[in-house]
């Protein structure tokens, strides 16, 4: 299944560093949900200020607008933005392992004793030493360390004469066993680096989730601002039917009780028009956290829409398909596979550690004498050396850290696995739920439509026969309700159909592909046998 681009916005916005949201000018596609006009090259909105003759701000916004305002201005969206960044440093911390290491040191002793000799008298000896070393270390990826070092040493006492030595050393050490090779040496860097690429996969998932929510208030909030105009009409409709009955009352045409019907009808459509209004308020709040434009006066700002929700022709590719495209672009089963792959590099480590440690070392120095330092460096070329070589040993008897701590490793990986089909199953659940909503919601916009055009026809029937004294107020003020009912009813099908739409593109992980919005995550995760 093709999926086509969406609408594309001629507007970039940087998600994170190195990502983009992007940018063309064009019309939304067959399967997009909105049809909308051409937008221009540079698409940018600002929040207008109250004149003299208003007193409030008012911002004016297409659908589309409204995603992108969202995607550059959302203070969720901020937060969620740092997550890959403080996840990075994980990894330059395990670089950090791998960076050589400089030391440097300096001590002062003093010894005072007594010796004593086999052909002389006891004697007291005060020694004095003075010792200054500097060194640069490095640990290899191949488990292999490598140390030079120089130190200078100074040495006095009652009966001897000063002494400097200066001293070049070279050493290596290389694991055989626990820790020997760059497979488990990477693993700690190779799992900070799958981490951050988890956190690239929750960013697109906030990202296309948010993209859904803007929508879906974008769409609650036409729907409201359509009520409070349906409920409006309703209410002139049913003021001039009160005067219509007052003056048949005035003529004798109808009872005087009649008019207790007619006035209940009014208010009953006040009622409605006043709840109405308060939940347009409440909806408009919403979208302006969602959107968050750049003004002192958030809360207080009117939004225009400046486009209807309408009905698209969209033609549904089979089930099936859209679940294939589920399972290669859900963010959550890619964090799953991510989530495998980290398992496995856990089990490379823990498996190593079952191993002795066994390490081979080599060390080779120079020494200089002389009666000052300066002489002592110039005379390490001198016979004077060290050299030592050997294998040192250690494992701990029956070593039940390391045989759990591997055990769990593989217990951990068969559970993420099983993690994956369980995961993979409820998203082709959510797939087919959505896809049925969306059906049954097309659908219902047709019966809806049939049954408002017979409400209102219904209504024009009782109001002729209540002109001519053959039908009540009463009968009438019900075919009235009944006809707003259907009205509510058709717009709410249409919007609910929208709604279902967007929810099925987020369910199958590809409502930002079908925006035309870019942003990490959306190479599938393949997971290696």
């Amino acid at each position: 299944m093709k999926l086509p681009a969406g609408f594309l916005i001629g507007l970039t916005v940087f998600l994170m560093p190195g990502v983009e949201v992007g940018a063309q000018g064009g019309r939304l596609r067959a399967n997009a949900v909105y049809e909308l006009k051409a937008v221009p090259k540079e698409v940018e909105v600002f929040v207008q200020e109250p004149d003299s003759s208003s007193t409030k701000p008012s911002i004016a916004i297409t659908i589309e607008q409204a995603i992108l305002l969202a995607l550059e201005n959302n203070r969720s969206l901020r937060v969620e933005q740092y997550n890959r960044s403080i996840r990075s440093t994980f990894e330059e911390q395990e670089e950090a392992v791998f960076d050589p290491v400089l030391a440097w040191g300096a001590e002062y002793g003093r010894q005072k004793a007594v010796y004593r000799s086999r052909t002389a008298d006891d004697y007291e000896d005060t020694d004095n030493q003075i010792t200054a070393r500097a060194g640069i270390s490095k640990l290899f990826p191949t488990g292999t360390g490598v140390e030079v070092n120089l130190s200078g040493e100074r040495t006095w006492s009652d009966f001897y004469s000063d002494q400097y030595a200066s001293r070049l050393g070279f050493s290596v050490t290389q694991a055989l066993l626990r820790g020997a090779g760059t497979e488990v040496n990477l693993a700690a860097l190779k799992q900070a680096q799958v981490a951050t690429q988890i956190s690239e996969y929750e960013f697109r998932g906030f990202s296309e989730s948010m993209v859904a929510m803007v929508e879906e208030t974008y769409l609650d909030y036409a729907l409201a601002l359509r009520r409070i105009r349906i409920f409006e009409k309703s209410l002139n409709v049913a003021e001039h039917q009160l005067q219509e009955i007052e003056e048949m009352i005035s003529v004798g045409r109808l009872a005087e009780t009649e008019v207790t019907a007619a006035q209940a009808e009014i208010a009953l459509q006040r009622q409605e028009l006043i709840e109405a209004k308060g939940n347009s308020e409440t909806t408009r709040l919403r979208l302006l956290r969602l959107l968050n434009p750049r003004s002192p006066r958030l809360w207080d700002a009117e939004i225009e829409l400046t486009e209807t929700p309408r009905l698209p022709e969209v033609v549904l590719d089979p089930v099936q398909d859209h679940v294939k495209i589920a399972f290669r672009l859900r963010p959550e089963i890619n964090e799953a596979k991510l989530g495998v792959r980290s398992s496995d590099l856990e089990i490379v480590q823990t498996k190593n550690g079952l191993l002795p440690k066994m390490d081979f070392f080599i060390y080779l120095g120079k020494t200089g004498y002389a009666d000052s330092f300066g002489t002592s460096v110039g005379n390490i070329t001198d016979d004077h050396y060290h050299a030592s070589a050997g294998i040192t040993f250690q494992y701990p008897l029956r070593n039940r850290d390391a045989g759990a701590r591997y055990r769990r490793s593989l217990l951990t990986r068969d559970q993420r696995l099983e993690a994956v089909e369980n995961l993979e199953q409820l998203v082709e659940l959510e797939v087919r739920t959505g896809y049925i909503e969306v059906t049954r919601a097309r659908e219902q916009i047709f019966a809806t439509s049939a049954s408002r055009r017979l409400q209102e026809e219904k209504l024009r029937i009782e109001t002729e026969k209540l002109r001519v004294g053959r039908s009540t107020a009463f009968l009438v003020s019900q075919a009235q309700r009944d006809f707003l009912s259907s009205q509510i009813k058709e717009i709410s099908t249409v919007v609910g159909y929208l709604k279902a739409l967007v929810a099925l593109y987020r369910l199958e992980g590809s409502l930002l592909e079908r925006r035309g919005i870019t942003a990490p995550g959306r190479e599938p995760v393949i997971l290696i046998p």
